[in-house]
């Protein structure tokens, strides 16, 4: 009974201080407000001065209207609404998308304040009990701040307790999730607006987002139903952030590139940015095994670890967070020095927003995104299963996320856009392609072709279909429409994809083309473009075919087991001074030295016996024996060519190869299967058969002798083994071809190689 009555008079107090809050609100003019929010926020907050456009919106939030907070990242959104929270009467309700987040506010929020009542939030991972005494504060009076997943908004019986409390005003945090445009598009946003209905429908709303485009902006005010909102927008514009996008040609190098780069600035937090769970803890492992403090960060692990390794990167305990999307959002942490893409995000939206999280104190943010095809492939692939609907939309937001990509102009120039936003400066000094300019071609002929293709079509076609008249390509859709009877069908027919997909991305920059807000990614002519078209003028472009090239080494990646030479005609002159020196010694070249070995040597450029050690398969024994010839080579070859050498910088490996090594002579000593040990290290048998010959180039021995007479009679091995003795190559297919009609299988004759460079070799 006792909490029927409270909540009666809860309820009745509510109507009378409402009908009283909206009689002086309306009356009271903004500037009334200043001497209060000023010394609000120096008593709350202990701040002197607003940022931005914080003191508008609040004094738009005081005078009970509706208001739209587009703020970037790091620009001090959320006391937007926690000063107002806490200078009206009552309790303002925070609808929040992560259960971490909240907690993150919540903790901040009670930092500033003596008390811990002040602010709550209640979600999924309460028990009973912690909802009870949630409630009773509420009740009470003494929360000012409440924050809930929007799910909870959905349950009958919150609605019915949230109607009995005084709700000073709505505010909808990280508002773009409202969008199906928007890049983490949650259902439950959809219905806010009737949650906030029926719990006291003359409470203002407050949205708030860091990433909207105009379409994102246009569907958070339709969905909210926001009245006569004020929009306050601030720039998109982080000057202090570095963009810059490298090609990941192989993942070896990638990771390598990565540990080096955090090695070189130890100290500096940082957020590595993976496609999945898997990466992220495989990338941690080897941070941690190169003397980095990581930790792995998913929606994949106990809620209890993520709240740990979210505090111990926030308290500094870590210096880098390897994770998927599923952290960041609203995490406090000012001083990210860099921002690492492993993978390319889903949307333009998700970069911006994780990137956002670098350099929030006007400091030093290094923002690297490391970019493939094929990891285009794989986020097109995620796509498969969803609706036609969702496909369409999520192909449009990568397609933008690869132009950003791979566009060679200002990268920033390409961001602020996007958003809706231009800059006069053509180089904004701060990012790779304006500090790296690429060479500009003429493409007026090029553009007015695309105005005239974009014009023929009525304008309401996409770019990948423009694309497809302008080339004159037969697609089903083409042909359903009967365009190829067009005037501009195959109006230029002489260059590739490649260049068109640069060339709108950079006439959309320019204004002569844009997409439609409404019905995204159809092209419609500007003014200027309108413009353009009666009367061309030079349009220079940049194209920028560095990832193409790189895609090309990616794709071949598989069949490759080592890594591509970085000096070709070193390569060569060692071949020929092994074939020499073999020749010398009475023995096949490979004996000497593998070809991995020489590959190594051409990359790393040995010029003294200890640095010829650290090439694989060269042990101390081997560089003593056979090597005082190969680093003389390469000493007068780095002296005349004036090659710079690579640093000396060594990546551990989690799963290294002396660990493997010791597991295979113990378990070859003990004559176990090859086939178990293989199994039982989690590689292919090929694999290891790699690594056993490493071993034994290396100089240790291994008797095989065992598995090789399960695969192969005596006569079979004389028969190999004299071929090795005689044979001046070190490839197997030129061995499996002049042992043709034996028929040996790879195995075979790797293994009996293995056994040959163990007995004659070492």
């Amino acid at each position: 009974m006792e909490t029927i009555s409270k909540k009666s008079a809860s309820k009745k107090a509510t109507a009378t201080k409402s009908n009283t809050t909206k009689t002086t609100t309306k009356k009271k003019p903004a500037n009334q407000h200043k001497l209060d929010i000023y010394e609000g926020l120096k008593l709350y907050f202990g701040f002197e001065h607003f940022k931005g456009r914080q003191e508008e919106a609040i004094n738009s939030l005081l005078n009970g209207n509706d208001t739209f907070v587009i703020m970037p990242t790091g620009g001090g959104k959320s006391l937007c609404y926690q000063l107002p929270a806490m200078i009206l009467e009552g309790c303002a309700i925070i609808v929040s998308p992560l259960i971490a987040l909240m907690k993150n506010q919540v903790d901040l929020v009670r930092g500033y304040s003596e008390k811990d009542d002040v602010a709550h939030f209640l979600n999924s991972s309460l028990n009973k009990g912690q909802i009870k005494e949630v409630k009773d504060d509420l009740l009470a009076g003494k929360t000012k701040l409440l924050y809930v997943a929007p799910e909870t908004l959905t349950k009958q019986e919150n609605l019915d307790f949230f109607s009995d409390l005084k709700v000073s005003f709505f505010a909808v945090d990280e508002a773009h999730c409202i969008s199906e445009w928007g890049h983490d598009f949650r259902p439950e946003y959809r219905r806010l607006r009737d949650m906030m209905e029926i719990i006291n429908p003359d409470a203002a709303v407050i949205a708030l987002t860091a990433t909207a485009t105009p379409k994102v902006q246009s569907d958070i005010v339709k969905n909210l139903a926001l009245r006569n909102p004020n929009i306050l927008i601030s720039s998109f514009n982080r000057p202090n952030l570095y963009y810059e996008i490298q090609p990941k040609i192989k993942k070896e190098q990638t990771v390598k590139s990565i540990v080096r780069f955090i090695s070189q600035n130890m100290g500096k937090s940082g957020i590595i940015y993976t496609l999945n769970r898997k990466t992220t803890e495989e990338l941690a492992a080897l941070l941690v095994a190169n003397n980095i403090k990581a930790v792995a960060y998913h929606a994949g692990l106990d809620s209890k670890v993520r709240a740990e390794r979210q505090d111990q990167f926030l308290n500094e305990d870590v210096q880098v967070i390897v994770a998927t999307i599923a952290f960041g959002m609203g995490i406090d942490k000012p001083d990210i020095r860099f921002v690492i893409h492993f993978n390319i995000p889903k949307s333009i939206e998700n970069y911006y927003q994780e990137t956002g999280r670098g350099g929030r104190d006007g400091l030093e943010g290094k923002c690297i995104l490391y970019y493939s095809h094929k990891d285009v492939s794989k986020l097109e692939h995620l796509m498969r299963d969803k609706p036609l609907s969702e496909r369409e939309v999520g192909a449009q937001l990568i397609f933008e996320t690869v132009a950003f990509a791979e566009s060679a102009v200002c990268r920033r120039k390409i961001l602020l856009h996007y958003f809706g936003e231009d800059i006069e400066d053509k180089n904004c000094g701060n990012c790779d392609n304006c500090l790296h300019p690429k060479e500009q071609i003429e493409a007026k002929e090029a553009a007015v072709n695309v105005l005239k293709v974009v014009k023929a079509l009525d304008e309401r076609f996409t770019a990948e279909y423009v694309l497809n008249i302008i080339v004159g390509k037969l697609t089903p859709q083409v042909t359903m429409y009967r365009h190829e009877n067009l005037d501009v069908f195959g109006i230029s027919k002489d260059k590739d994809d490649h260049f068109w997909n640069s060339l709108i991305r950079q006439m959309l920059l320019a204004n002569l083309i844009r997409k439609d807000i409404e019905e995204y990614g159809l092209l419609k002519l500007t003014d200027l473009g309108i413009k353009f078209l009666k009367k061309p003028a030079s349009f220079k472009i940049v194209l920028n075919n560095t990832f193409d090239e790189a895609n090309e080494d990616d794709e071949e990646e598989g069949g490759n087991s080592g890594n591509a030479a970085a000096d070709e005609k070193l390569q060569e002159l060692l071949k020929d001074l092994r074939q020499r020196e073999a020749k010398k010694k009475g023995l096949p070249p490979f004996v000497l030295f593998l070809e991995s070995s020489l590959q190594d040597m051409a990359t790393m450029y040995p010029t003294t016996l200890l640095e010829l050690e650290k090439c694989q398969g060269v042990s101390k024994g081997k560089a003593l024996k056979y090597g005082r010839p190969f680093v003389d080579l390469i000493s007068k070859y780095v002296e005349e060519n004036e090659v710079e050498k690579p640093d000396d910088f060594v990546m551990r490996n989690v799963a290294n190869k002396s660990s493997n090594k010791i597991y295979i002579i113990q378990n070859v000593d003990k004559k176990i299967p090859l086939e178990t040990i293989a199994k039982n290290k989690d590689l292919r048998l090929d694999a290891m058969l790699e690594e056993m010959e490493t071993i034994v180039a290396s100089g240790t021995k291994l008797n095989l002798n065992y598995a090789i007479d399960d695969m192969l009679d005596e006569d079979e091995q004389e028969e190999i083994m004299d071929y090795f003795k005689s044979c001046q190559t070190s490839s197997l297919d030129v061995a499996k071809e002049e042992l043709a009609d034996s028929g040996y299988e790879w195995e075979q004759l790797k293994i009996m190689r293995i056994r040959f460079l163990s007995e004659y070799g070492n």
